[in-house]
C-alpha cells in the first residue's frame, strides 16, 4: 500500500508520512449502521479517573460492524471499503442478497464488486468465513472466535492473521500473530485472509497533536513531580528516582516486574 510523504513545511510536517487512502470507495458511512457512542474517557460511573491520560479527541460516530458473520448461505456483494476512525483498518459493507447491510472487516485483496459468503462449504476465498474445521491446514485467516458463536476476537487489527497449523479430535491449533499456539474449538468461525492495511505500523505522526487528536492525553514522569505528587519526586535539581526499584504513583512496583496476576483458565490452552 503506498504511503504519503509530507514536505517539511512545518515542524509538524517534517516527518510525517499517512496512508493515501487509495482503497477508500466512499467518503461516507452507511447512516443504518452508525450511531453515536459516548467515550468514558477514563472515568468510571462515579466520574472518577480510573484509566490515565486519556481524554479529548474528535468526535467520531460508531460503525457496527458484524464480527459474527451469521448470515449463512446468503451472498453478499461488496458495494464500498470505507474508513473507519475506531479502529487502524478498513471496513467493507457489504449488501447481502435478500436486502440487509453489515459491515466487515475487509482483508487484503477484497475489492469492490467481490462477493462474499458464510456458509460451512463456502469456498476458500478472500472475504468468506467458515468454521475452523473445514479450513485447510497452512490457511491465513482473521477475526477469530474464542468461543462458537461469541464472534470474532482475535487477529482484528491492521495487518493482522493467524495461521492454522493442525488439527486435533476436537481442537485445531492455530498460530496467533504474537507467534505463540493455542488449541481453539473447531466449531470456532474465522475469515479467510489477512486484514488489510498492512502499512499501518510504518506511518509517522510526526507531532504531538496527532496524538491528541486520538484522544491520549500527555503523562507526566514520576522525577518531575513534587514528593506529595509521586514517590519519585522532590530533590534538589535533577534527582534520580531514588529507591531500590521504580514504582507507581501509589507505590507499586513497575519496570520489570510482572504484575498480572497469571490466568491458568486460558493458559492450558497454549503451547509456549
Amino acid at each position: 500500500m503506498p504511503i504519503r510523504f509530507f514536505k517539511p513545511y512545518t515542524s509538524g510536517t517534517r516527518n510525517r508520512s499517512l496512508s493515501d487512502f487509495f482503497e477508500i470507495t466512499r467518503s461516507f458511512s452507511e447512516k443504518s449502521l452508525t450511531f453515536y457512542s459516548h467515550r468514558s474517557k477514563g472515568r468510571n460511573n462515579r466520574g472518577l479517573i480510573t484509566a490515565r491520560h486519556r481524554g479529548g479527541g474528535c468526535k467520531r460516530l460508531y460503525r457496527l460492524i458484524d464480527f459474527k458473520r451469521k448470515k449463512l448461505g446468503i451472498n453478499a456483494k461488496v458495494f464500498s471499503i470505507e474508513y473507519d476512525p475506531n479502529r487502524n483498518a478498513r471496513i467493507a459493507l457489504l449488501h447481502y442478497l435478500n436486502g440487509e447491510k453489515a459491515y466487515i472487516i475487509c482483508p487484503v485483496g477484497l475489492k469492490v464488486g467481490d462477493f462474499v459468503l458464510s456458509d460451512f462449504d463456502a469456498e476458500i476465498k478472500v472475504g468468506n468465513c467458515l468454521p475452523l474445521s473445514r479450513i485447510p491446514i497452512g490457511t491465513d485467516i482473521h477475526n477469530i472466535e474464542f468461543q462458537p458463536g461469541r464472534g470474532g476476537q482475535i487477529a482484528r487489527a491492521a495487518g493482522a492473521f493467524g495461521q492454522v497449523v493442525s488439527k486435533q479430535n476436537k481442537f485445531v491449533i492455530i498460530k496467533l500473530p504474537s507467534g505463540s499456539l493455542r488449541l481453539f474449538n473447531k466449531n470456532c468461525w474465522s475469515t479467510v485472509g489477512r486484514v488489510g492495511n498492512v502499512e499501518f505500523l510504518n506511518f509517522t505522526k510526526g507531532k504531538a497533536g496527532c496524538t491528541r487528536w486520538l484522544g491520549v492525553r500527555p503523562s507526566v514522569r514520576g522525577v518531575a513531580m513534587n514528593p506529595c505528587d509521586h514517590p519519585h519526586g522532590g530533590g534538589e535539581g535533577k534527582s534520580p528516582v531514588g529507591r531500590a526499584r521504580p514504582v507507581s504513583p501509589w507505590g507499586k512496583a513497575a519496570l520489570g516486574q510482572k504484575t498480572r496476576k497469571s490466568k491458568r483458565y486460558s493458559n492450558i490452552y497454549l503451547f509456549n
